[in-house]
């Protein structure tokens, strides 16, 4: 009886010994697929580096004048958002621009901006277009051909820079349209509307933002 006993204790601890082996062996390939399976999913340095609000940044940091801390900083309507539409649809999520957009649609100008190729754009806000008496107001939105005339007249082809901007420029409605100053403190036209936003980029134009509406 007592060597039947000795014989399944050894048998008893044989079984106990390779068990444990077994299951360290698991282990170690276990941590071994942990390892590699983090390894392959973690980001690369390249991928990492990238960052997104590298555009906004650029977007933003060629602009200026008082006006730009108006602009929204996020969204559609940021410098970034509008850098990336064609300048009426940019324009359409500005919240500064809201009439002007409405007038632009008055017109069926929004397909003739968002393809021209390089153009300049002087943009009146919203308090621009309040300025102006009511009923006269909505008499030009309800003109076509009177509407389309001051719009475009608000349109100079090429992209000018701030160091291009003072000048005589011929605009889409055929009259010249005078810009002064310098540095960034310019007037635009006879009526001396100013600069309150500038060198704001889109997709295809750039725009400055003015206080005044433009008379031809």
């Amino acid at each position: 009886m007592n060597r039947s006993l000795r014989r399944t204790s050894g048998l008893a601890a044989l079984a106990l010994t390779a068990t444990i082996g077994l299951a360290a062996c698991g282990s170690s390939d276990s941590d071994g697929g942990s390892a590699a399976d983090t390894s392959s999913s973690s980001p690369s340095t390249d991928s990492m580096s990238s960052s997104p609000s590298d555009d906004a940044m650029d977007a933003q940091a060629q602009t200026f004048g008082a006006g730009c801390a108006s602009i929204p900083t996020s969204g559609d309507g940021s410098f970034n958002g509008m850098a990336t539409e064609p300048v009426a649809t940019a324009a359409s999520a500005n919240p500064l621009l809201k009439t002007l957009v409405a007038a632009v649609g008055a017109a069926g100008l929004g397909d003739t901006l968002n393809s021209a190729e390089g153009i300049t754009v002087f943009a009146p806000t919203d308090d621009a277009f309040a300025a102006i008496p009511k009923k006269t107001l909505d008499s030009v939105l309800a003109d076509k051909k009177t509407l389309t005339k001051i719009l475009t007249y608000h349109v100079v082809p090429g992209q000018l820079t701030p160091e291009q901007l003072a000048g005589t420029h011929k605009t889409l409605e055929g009259e010249d349209l005078v810009v002064k100053g310098s540095g960034e403190d310019f007037t635009v036209g006879n009526d001396s509307a100013t600069v309150l936003c500038g060198n704001i980029p889109t997709a295809n134009a750039t725009v400055y933002v003015i206080d005044s509406v433009l008379m031809p």
